[in-house]
């Protein structure tokens, strides 16, 4: 087991080597970034929206209210852009309600069973969300918090920084816990996310990135092909906890080591696959620990986009919008159903607090938590 500060030497130097091996492909300037009212909330508060644009185009739209990513456009094949995240045309349907489009989910994102943890022999009780368990920070989690933004200059350029402090009990959670999220768009159109927290009171912390994505910009993602490098899962029980094993994906339709189309086996009789109803689940990632790497490739042939996902974290959850029910209507129109988008949140494991033999996601006064995350585009 080791403490999320440990991480923080090795994460820098493996980032130093990627912009170092990376600058020769990148012009000495980042994305430009833009500012534009997004509304207000219903006491008034104003939340904007930041647009980042690099020369080829490419474009990431990013709210202060929970961090959410509203759109990101990339090229397909011909050179026609498209928005490969699903979410809203405006703030007010993000606030009415969101299966977290976009959103920077914590203090914990993902579940932790009954809510309830014990931290240096204290039980600590959280929101309960999610049926029995919290799920992703909680009733009020980083996702509706209003962030303190700021364009910064960057490695790669102009890059967007968002900081919120979580108060001492926020949730239920213990320590006040200050934030930073810093958002960049590279010039080889990849999204850099980088979130770092220090607390004054020993707590748990687990961020990562929520959006939706749909690389053919319409329909199911049924026949995007998916790589996820990872030899093992966490399966889990009825109520989506995982039940402590460490489990080979060998022989599982949960085994994405050679690209499968998620539609493949999306209706398996696997027990695994029925409680989730479809994918739901905790990857343990093979790729050297703590360090940035691949955590999975996904290409869509219509418009021969790709997106590859690489994280400093030890797992990654792959969802396939299995709630979206054609109750919500997005952007453009678009009534999302079931299987319209799919999600990669590297993080730590589910219910990691309450799971001993789990990479601790425990964080203590003058330790850092960070946690790097690149949403990678290209075209074959």
């Amino acid at each position: 087991m080791h403490n999320i500060s440990d991480w923080a030497p090795l994460v820098l130097a493996a980032l130093t080597a990627i912009c170092l091996a990376g600058s020769a492909a990148q012009t000495p300037h980042g994305a430009q970034i833009t500012k534009a009212a997004f509304g207000k909330l219903p006491d008034g508060t104003a939340v904007e929206l930041f647009t980042l644009r690099n020369v080829a185009g490419a474009e990431a739209c990013i709210c202060n209210y929970g961090g959410i990513v509203t759109s990101l456009k990339v090229r397909d094949r011909n050179g026609k852009f498209g928005d490969v995240v699903l979410g809203y045309d405006n703030l007010a349907s993000y606030i009415k309600a969101s299966p977290h489009f976009g959103c920077i989910t914590g203090r914990y994102a993902n579940r932790i069973a009954k809510g309830r943890f014990t931290l240096d022999g204290k039980e600590y009780k959280l929101a309960v969300n999610n049926g029995p368990n919290h799920l992703h920070g909680g009733l009020k989690g980083f996702d509706k918090k209003v962030w303190a933004a700021k364009i910064i200059q960057g490695a790669t350029g102009s890059a967007l920084e968002l900081k919120y402090t979580s108060k001492d009990g926020e949730e239920g959670y213990p320590g006040s816990l200050s934030v930073t999220a810093v958002y960049a768009l590279t010039e080889d159109n990849a999204l850099w996310l980088d979130y770092t927290a220090t607390t004054d009171k020993a707590t748990v912390c687990n961020l990562t990135q929520h959006s939706y994505f749909n690389l053919a910009g319409t329909g199911d993602v049924l026949d995007h092909e998916v790589t996820i490098f990872a030899d093992k899962f966490t399966p889990v029980d009825a109520d989506m906890i995982p039940t402590g094993e460490l489990r080979s994906l060998d022989g599982s339709p949960l085994d994405f080591r050679q690209a499968q189309k998620i539609g493949a086996r999306i209706n398996s009789e696997d027990d695994q696959v029925k409680l989730g109803g479809g994918y739901d689940h905790n990857y343990i990632l093979s790729k050297p620990a703590r360090l940035l790497g691949l955590a999975a490739r996904v290409t869509e042939a219509t418009s021969g986009r790709v997106m590859e996902v690489l994280t400093t974290e030890p797992g990654v959850q792959f969802y396939t919008g299995n709630f979206l029910d054609g109750s919500i209507t997005g952007k453009g129109g678009w009534t999302y159903q079931k299987r319209n988008g799919c999600c990669f949140e590297p993080g730590h494991f589910p219910d990691s607090p309450n799971q001993p033999n789990f990479p601790s996601t425990v964080l203590r006064p003058g330790q850092t938590y960070k946690n790097m995350i690149v949403y990678k585009f290209s075209v074959q």
